[in-house]
C-alpha cells in the first residue's frame, strides 16, 4: 500500500476519507462535468481496490451497488485502501446512453489518448490517474435494453489469481472471458494489475438480487484480501463454466421463452419458442449444450439473427 494516494493532484494519507472532484470536460452550455471520486484508507497496510460502477451510463445496478455501500458505511477496510468511482460515464447517464456524446463506448477505448475524443480522454484519464494506485478491482455492468444478466462473475479462467478472486467473491456463476482489446479491464491487466466484471440485471433498471449479491461478493473479496475480518456467506454453490454462447434467432416473429434466466437446462431441451403474430407457424429454441442461463432477452418481438438466449456451459 503505498503511504499517499494522490489523484487530481489532492493527496490522501493513510486513515484518511475524502471525496474528490476529478474534472474532465465540459458540456456545451460550459457546465463543468466533475467525476466523484471516493477514497477509504485505513491506517493498516493493505491492498488497494478500485470498484467503478457506470463505466456505460444506462447500467444502473453498478452505480447502485457502489452508492449503498457508500451510503452504508460499507467501505472503510481495517487494512488497506478503497477507491471507488460510482458514476464513471457521467454523459451518458445524463443522457440515459450507453456510450458518450462522441458516440464512443468508452470500455474499446482504452488506454486512451490526452488529446482524443471524450470517449479515450476518459479512458487516459483513468489509465493514468487510478489505475496505477491500485492493485485490484471490480468493474460492475449490466446487459443490455431488454437482454437481462443473472449475477455473474466474469474473468479470465486461466490467470491463476483472477480465479482466486472470482472464487473469493463468490457470485452464483462465473465465466471464462477472455480479455478484450481496448477494454478497461485488458489495460489494467497490461499494467500488472487485475479486475474481474461483475454482471447483473439489464440497462436503465434495478435488479435487486443482483444488487444485493454485488455488495456482498465486493465485502467477501475485501475479506479475502485482508481488506476487513467479516463478510457475508453465500447461500449456495457457485457453478464455473469454461465456455458460453447466444442462442440466435433462426426465423423472425414473437419470442416465447419457456426458461427463466438462472435455469439450469439440458441438451436437447426446449428453451422457447419463435412463432409467428398469426397464429400460423410455430419454431421451437433447442438447447445445444447442458448448462445454465445467463442471459435472457425479454423483447418480444425478434428479427432472425437476435440473442436471444446465453447459454454458459
Amino acid at each position: 500500500m503505498p503511504e499517499t494516494i494522490t489523484i487530481n493532484k489532492y493527496k490522501i494519507e493513510a486513515g484518511e476519507q475524502k471525496e474528490i472532484q476529478f474534472n474532465i470536460a465540459r458540456l456545451p452550455t460550459y457546465t463543468d462535468i466533475d467525476l466523484p471520486v471516493h477514497v477509504f484508507r485505513a491506517k493498516k497496510e493493505g491492498p488497494v481496490l478500485l470498484l467503478t460502477g457506470g463505466l456505460h451510463g444506462d447500467e444502473l445496478n453498478g452505480i447502485e451497488i457502489v452508492r449503498r455501500m457508500i451510503v452504508k458505511e460499507m467501505l472503510m477496510p481495517e487494512k488497506g485502501s478503497v477507491i471507488a468511482l460510482p458514476l464513471v460515464n457521467v454523459y451518458g447517464f445524463i443522457q440515459n446512453v450507453r456510450g458518450l456524446p462522441d458516440g464512443k463506448d468508452i470500455n474499446r477505448s482504452f488506454p486512451g489518448i490526452k488529446g482524443g475524443s471524450l470517449a479515450k480522454l476518459l479512458a487516459y484519464k483513468l489509465t493514468n490517474e487510478i489505475i496505477p494506485q491500485i492493485d485490484y478491482g471490480i468493474d460492475f455492468h449490466t446487459g443490455g435494453s431488454a437482454r437481462s444478466n443473472y449475477p455473474q462473475i466474469r474473468c479470465t479462467l486461466d490467470i491463476e489469481e483472477n480465479k482466486e478472486l472470482a472464487k473469493a467473491f463468490a457470485p452464483p456463476i462465473i465465466v471464462d472471458s477472455p480479455l478484450i482489446d481496448k477494454s478497461f479491464r485488458k489495460s489494467a491487466h497490461k499494467k500488472g494489475k487485475s479486475i474481474l466484471v461483475f454482471e447483473t440485471g439489464e440497462s436503465t433498471r434495478f435488479d435487486e438480487l443482483g444488487i444485493q449479491e454485488g455488495i456482498d461478493g465486493t465485502l467477501r473479496m475485501m475479506q479475502y484480501l485482508g481488506m476487513k475480518q467479516e463478510a457475508p456467506e453465500p447461500d449456495y454453490k457457485t457453478d464455473v463454466y469454461a465456455k458460453s454462447t447466444w442462442i440466435r434467432a433462426k426465423y423472425a416473429g414473437l419470442f416465447q421463452p419457456k426458461i427463466s434466466l438462472g435455469d439450469k437446462v439440458k441438451k436437447r431441451q426446449v428453451l422457447g419458442y419463435v412463432t409467428d403474430p398469426y397464429g400460423s407457424e410455430s419454431f421451437k429454441i433447442v438447447g445445444p449444450h447442458d448448462g445454465r442461463i445467463i442471459g435472457l432477452n425479454y423483447a418480444p418481438v425478434v428479427h432472425k439473427g437476435d440473442a436471444l438466449l446465453h447459454l454458459a456451459y
